[in-house]
């Protein structure tokens, strides 16, 4: 097997990697509370797992190399629980800026910003849009838990989607990290789904912070969560994420004029 990890490899080895016009996957988390029975690295083990996952299927089709971790994201909402550490905003957008920007100047152009914490989603699509612009390079911003949403729901049992240390997120982490799951009481930890935290009125959005919604840092049912569920979670995700990474449609140059719907025609009629 071919190796995927960034880290691993020599100087050389990349340069050949940009020559090959290869897709660089580069995992964006947290450190952050993830209720009483997870580690706080939790999105960080999931993350850099899922992009390394997703390399290895998608190496046969297309050349891809994952890098370290950005482990430090937009956490602000979970400080009250401690055990968090944030960035903000501003700085967020600046360190995703200079790790692309990085990149773009080795020789990479095609970049997937794969998201494992819910919290950055939005900051990321504004960073994929104005690095996109900025370094005219082809970047995709993705969230494994809406990539992956169809392959994800049909393997749960109390809920639809991804929650935070919630049966999905329990299961894969017991997957990875057994010994540092807490399983001892997650059959009291239940919260319920989907609360309305960020929700004003139909559609709009207000900021809450998480203790808003819990008591415990969970929202979900770790109580059902196991090790085989989380593997077949993990790799369903994987699948869903080489699939972004193989579809040739999805790294078109956005900078060239076949891109544009008006073609040579640049006059704006009809």
């Amino acid at each position: 097997m071919s190796e995927v990890l960034w880290e691993r490899m020599k100087a050389h080895e990349l340069r050949d990697l940009a020559a090959k016009n290869a897709v660089v996957i580069v995992p964006v988390a947290s450190i952050e509370q993830h209720g009483p029975h997870l580690p706080t690295m939790t999105d960080t083990r999931i993350g850099r797992e899922i992009a390394v996952r997703a390399a290895r299927r998608a190496s046969p089709k297309r050349v891809v190399v994952v890098t370290p971790v950005v482990w430090c994201g937009l956490s602000e909402h979970h400080m009250s629980f401690g055990g968090t550490i944030t960035l903000s905003p501003e700085t967020f957008q600046r360190v995703l800026r200079d790790v692309v920007g990085a990149l773009v100047r080795l020789g990479f152009h095609d970049i997937l910003l794969s998201n494992s914490h819910g919290g950055n989603h939005i900051a990321m699509q504004h960073a994929a849009e104005t690095l996109s612009i900025e370094l005219r390079a082809t970047i995709i911003a993705t969230t494994y838990l809406r990539e992956a949403a169809e392959a994800i729901t049909p393997l749960l049992d109390d809920q639809a989607g991804v929650h935070h240390a919630c049966e999905a997120e329990t299961s894969m982490m017991l997957a990875l990290e057994p010994d540092l799951v807490d399983a001892s009481a997650l059959d009291r930890l239940a919260t319920p789904a989907d609360p309305p935290l960020l929700l004003a009125g139909k559609a709009s959005f207000r900021w809450r912070p998480f203790s808003g919604a819990t008591r415990n840092g969970v929202i979900g049912n770790p109580a059902r969560a196991t090790a085989a569920k989380g593997e077949s979670l993990l790799d369903a995700i994987a699948g869903a994420l080489a699939d972004l990474v193989t579809d040739g449609a999805n790294w078109a140059n956005p900078h060239a004029p076949s891109n544009e719907f008006r073609g040579a025609d640049r006059s704006n009629r009809g």
